[in-house]
C-alpha cells in the first residue's frame, strides 16, 4: 500500500541519517548512545536496550535508553529475558505485537510480571559472530511495530555492529599506539641515560643514532654526529673494525670486547672497548649496524698505576688498605722480619757501568723478591741494594717463622741458578738474616705522602744479623731457632754483639731444612 511505502521510505531515510550519525564518531560508548537514541526515536518505542558479549561470554547491557532521550536507571530495566535468549540462540529477530498473549511465550514470569506487551529484538552479527543484541519495547501500547519497523531495525542493527567494531578497532589502535609511544618514551629515556655509548649506523654507514653517553665519550655533541658518515667521524674504528662491520651486515654476527685506540679531537688517545651487532627492522632484516661503546681510558689508566703500586707493595697489603680509613696510629703484631742483602755491591758499582749495575742488581732482587712472595711474605721496601720483607702480616700465618727460612734459602738458590748465566765477575753474593719479634705495623707519614711498614725493635735485630751474615749466609736468632729447632738444620755461630743491642746475640747459621 502507499502507507506502507511511505512507511519505507522513511525509514530508508531515517536509516541513512542515522548510519551518518553513528559513523561519525570513532568513541564506542558515544556510538553505542547516539545508536539507542535514534533506534528509540525511529520506532517511536518507549525504550531500548543495547546488549553486548561480555569476556566471560554474558549478555552485559551496555546502554540503556528511554524516549526522552534519558538514561533508563538500572533498577528500571526490567526486559525479557526468554526473547533475549531466543534471539541469541537462533541469531534471528523476534517481533510481537502483544507479548502478554503470544503463544510463543505463554507464561514467561518476565512478561507477565512486568506487563511487556509490544518488543522486538535482533541480534548484532559481525562477520556472522553474535556480538550482543538490541531491544525495544513499549509497555502501554499493543501493536505499535510493524515488519517494516523489525527490518529496518535489523538493517540499522547491522551497521551499528559494523560501527561497534570500527570503535573498538579505533580503541585498540589508541591503547597499542599510547603503549608504542610509553615504550618508545621509556626507550628513549633509557637510551639517553645510558653511562655505556651506542651509536648506530645505516647500511650506508652513515649514522642514525647516537646517545648523550657517546657524546661524552667522544668529546661531540650527540646530535651533530646524525647524518655524517662513520668513516669521518671515527676514522680508526671504521677501518679498522671494516671486517667485524661488514660481517655484521652479510653474516649477521656480531663481534663482542672489541679493543682500539681512536684519536679525538677534542679528547685525544681514547682506549675504546666496542660490541658491533646487526641491528634489524622489525621484520628481522638488517637495516645497519649497532655499536656499543666503553671508554677504557681513565681504566686502563688506573690499572697501570695499580700494577706500578704492586711492584712496590705487596697486593696483600693494597687489599688491607683503605683509603677512606687511614690509621696512623699503628698495630702490634708479631712479625717475622727477614733482610736479604747483595754483598760486594758498592764495590763492584765503582768498576761497572750504571746501566749494567742496574740491571745485575734487578736480576738478584728479583730471585730474593720471587722466594719471598712464593711463600706469601710481603715485601716492605728496598733499601739500596738490601730488600725487606716480613711475615706473618697482614694475614695472620701459623708457621711464618718456617716461611721465612724456607724463603732464604730459596733466595740463595735462586742467587745460584742465577749465576749459571753469568760470568764470575758478576756473581755477587747475598747474605740473610731473619729475626722474630714483636713489631709496631701501620702507614708512617702524613696523609699527603706515607708508607705502610714495620718499625721495632725485633726489626732492628733482624737487620744487624743481615748486617752481619757472610756472603751465602743465613743467620737466625735463638728466639727465632727455638721456635723451629727441629724443622732446620743449623750450625751455632760466634755470639754477636750488635750495633743498638745491650745484650750478646745468640746466633745460628741455617744450612737447611731437617
Amino acid at each position: 500500500s502507499i502507507n506502507a511505502l511511505e512507511d519505507e521510505r522513511q525509514s530508508f531515510h531515517a536509516l541513512v541519517s542515522t548510519g551518518r550519525i553513528i559513523n561519525s564518531t570513532l568513541d564506542q560508548n558515544e556510538v553505542l548512545q547516539v545508536a539507542m537514541d535514534n533506534i528509540v526515536r525511529l520506532t517511536d518505542a518507549e525504550r531500548g536496550f543495547l546488549m553486548l558479549v561480555n569476556a566471560d561470554g554474558n549478555m552485559q547491557t551496555r546502554v540503556a535508553r528511554d524516549w526522552g532521550q534519558e538514561t533508563v536507571p538500572e533498577e528500571d530495566i526490567t526486559i525479557s529475558q526468554s526473547i533475549i535468549n531466543r534471539v541469541v540462540k537462533k541469531k534471528t529477530p523476534i517481533l510481537t505485537t502483544n507479548a502478554q498473549e503470544d503463544p510463543r511465550f505463554t507464561g514467561q514470569d518476565s512478561i507477565i510480571a512486568y506487563c511487556l506487551r509490544s518488543i522486538m529484538c535482533v541480534p548484532l552479527l559481525l562477520k556472522q559472530k553474535l556480538i550482543g543484541v538490541i531491544y525495544v519495547d513499549n509497555r502501554l501500547r499493543t501493536s505499535i511495530f510493524t515488519n517494516t519497523d523489525l527490518n529496518a531495525l535489523q538493517a540499522f542493527a547491522n551497521q551499528t555492529a559494523v560501527a561497534i567494531e570500527n570503535a573498538r578497532l579505533f580503541s585498540s589502535l589508541n591503547q597499542t599506539l599510547d603503549e608504542v609511544t610509553e615504550l618508545k618514551n621509556l626507550m628513549d629515556s633509557v637510551f639517553n641515560s645510558m653511562a655505556t655509548g651506542v651509536v648506530t649506523t645505516d647500511l650506508y654507514d652513515q649514522i642514525t643514532l647516537c646517545n648523550p653517553a657517546a657524546g661524552n665519550i667522544f668529546g661531540y655533541d650527540a646530535m651533530k654526529l646524525l647524518g655524517k658518515k662513520l668513516q669521518v667521524v671515527f676514522p680508526r674504528v671504521a677501518t679498522e673494525l671494516r671486517t667485524n662491520l661488514v660481517e655484521a651486515v652479510i653474516n649477521e654476527t656480531s663481534s663482542t670486547g672489541l679493543e682500539i685506540s681512536e684519536q679525538m679531537p677534542l679528547k685525544g688517545e681514547l682506549d675504546l672497548r666496542l660490541s658491533i651487532a646487526p641491528l634489524r627492522s622489525g621484520d628481522q632484516n638488517v637495516q645497519g649496524i649497532a655499536i656499543v661503546v666503553e671508554d677504557e681510558t681513565e681504566r686502563k689508566r688506573l690499572q697501570a698505576q695499580r700494577r706500578l703500586f704492586q711492584r712496590m707493595v705487596s697486593p696483600a697489603v693494597i687489599a688491607q688498605l683503605d683509603p677512606d680509613d687511614l690509621d696512623l696510629e699503628g698495630q702490634r703484631v708479631t712479625l717475622t722480619t727477614l733482610f736479604a742483602d747483595v754483598r760486594g755491591f758498592t764495590s763492584y758499582s765503582e768498576v761497572t757501568r750504571p746501566e749494567k749495575l742496574f740491571t745485575l742488581l734487578n736480576a738478584h732482587l728479583r730471585a730474593a723478591v720471587d722466594a719471598i712472595l712464593n711463600e706469601e711474605g710481603t715485601i716492605d721496601k728496598f733499601q739500596g741494594d738490601a730488600v725487606m720483607a716480613w711475615f706473618n702480616a697482614p694475614m695472620p700465618q701459623k708457621d711464618h717463622p718456617m716461611r721465612a727460612i724456607r724463603a732464604a734459602l730459596a733466595i740463595l738458590r735462586g742467587i745460584e741458578e742465577l749465576h749459571w748465566s753469568l760470568p764470575i765477575v758478576d756473581q755477587l753474593k747475598m747474605g740473610v738474616g731473619i729475626h722474630m719479634g714483636e713489631a709496631v705495623l701501620g702507614l708512617v707519614g702524613t696523609e699527603e705522602r706515607m708508607e705502610y711498614t714495620a718499625i721495632g725493635d725485633s726489626v732492628n735485630t733482624a737487620k744487624r744479623l743481615q748486617e752481619n751474615a757472610k756472603p751465602g749466609q743465613i743467620l737466625i736468632t735463638d728466639t727465632l731457632f727455638k721456635k723451629v729447632m727441629n724443622q732446620i738444620i743449623v750450625n751455632q755461630v760466634e755470639p754477636l754483639k750488635v750495633k743498638g743491642k745491650r745484650e750478646i746475640l745468640q746466633v745460628y747459621e741455617v744450612l737447611g731444612l731437617a
